[in-house]
C-alpha cells in the first residue's frame, strides 16, 4: 500500500483565524490547506484521503453543522473538530449526534486542538487502512467464478464438502479442487482464515 500523507483542512470564513490555525498546525509538523467557506471545501477536497476537518461552526452561507450533514451525504468518515466562539450545549449536541470528535471554544490552548487533532487523524489512519484491506478482499473475491461463489458461501457457512456438494450436485472431490484454488485466490489456507476475511468484506 502506497504511503498516504494525512491532511488537516481548515475551514473557517475568518481569514486571521485561518491563517493563525494554518500556521500553529503546519510548525507541529502537519500538511494543511486552508477553505474560507464550507463550499469552497466541498469542491476542491478528497474526502477518501486520511485526515481531519477543523471547522468552525458559525460561517455565512453554509454553517459548520451543514458541512458536516453534507459530508454524510457523501459518506465521508473524515473526522470533525469543531471550534467555535459561540458554543451552546444544543450546538454541541448536534455536532457530536453528527459524528464530530471534538467540540473546542474559544479561547482554547493549542496543545489542547493539536491534542484533539493528533487522536482525530490517528483514527482517519486506522479507518483509512481498515477500507484499504477491505477493498483488497473484495478484489480478490471479484477474481472467483460463480461456482466458486457459490462454494465459498458454504464454506463460511460452516458446512462440510460433502453437504455443499449435495446442495450443488457436485462430488466431493470437485468441491475439494474448487476450494482449493478459492484459498489461492484469497490468499489463505485455512477456512477460518477464509471465513474471517469474508466477514470483514461484507461487513458481517
Amino acid at each position: 500500500m502506497a504511503k498516504t500523507e494525512p491532511v488537516v483542512f481548515i475551514v473557517d470564513d475568518n481569514e486571521e483565524v485561518l491563517k493563525s490555525l494554518g500556521k500553529l498546525i503546519e510548525a507541529a509538523g502537519f500538511n494543511v490547506r486552508t477553505f474560507a467557506s464550507g463550499q469552497e471545501f466541498l469542491e476542491s477536497s478528497d474526502f477518501s484521503s486520511p485526515g481531519c476537518l477543523v471547522l468552525d461552526v458559525r460561517m455565512p452561507g453554509m454553517s459548520g453543522l451543514k458541512l458536516q450533514n453534507k459530508l454524510a451525504e457523501h459518506r465521508s468518515q473524515l473526522p470533525i473538530i469543531f471550534i467555535t466562539g459561540h458554543g451552546d450545549v444544543s450546538t454541541a449536541i448536534e455536532a457530536f449526534k453528527g459524528g464530530a470528535v471534538d467540540f473546542i471554544e474559544k479561547p482554547f490552548s493549542e496543545q489542547k486542538l493539536l491534542d484533539s487533532i493528533n487522536k482525530a487523524i490517528e483514527t482517519s489512519l486506522k479507518n483509512y487502512r481498515n477500507q484499504i484491506e477491505i477493498a483488497d478482499i473484495q478484489q480478490k473475491m471479484d477474481t472467483l467464478t460463480s461456482r466458486e461463489r457459490e462454494i465459498l458461501d458454504g464454506i463460511v457457512g460452516g458446512k462440510t464438502n460433502k453437504l455443499i456438494g449435495l446442495e450443488l450436485n457436485l462430488s466431493p472431490k470437485t468441491v475439494d479442487y474448487h476450494r482449493c484454488n478459492i484459498m489461492e485466490k484469497m490468499g489463505v489456507n485455512r477456512a477460518v482464515q477464509l471465513t474471517k476475511l469474508v466477514m470483514k468484506a461484507t461487513g458481517s
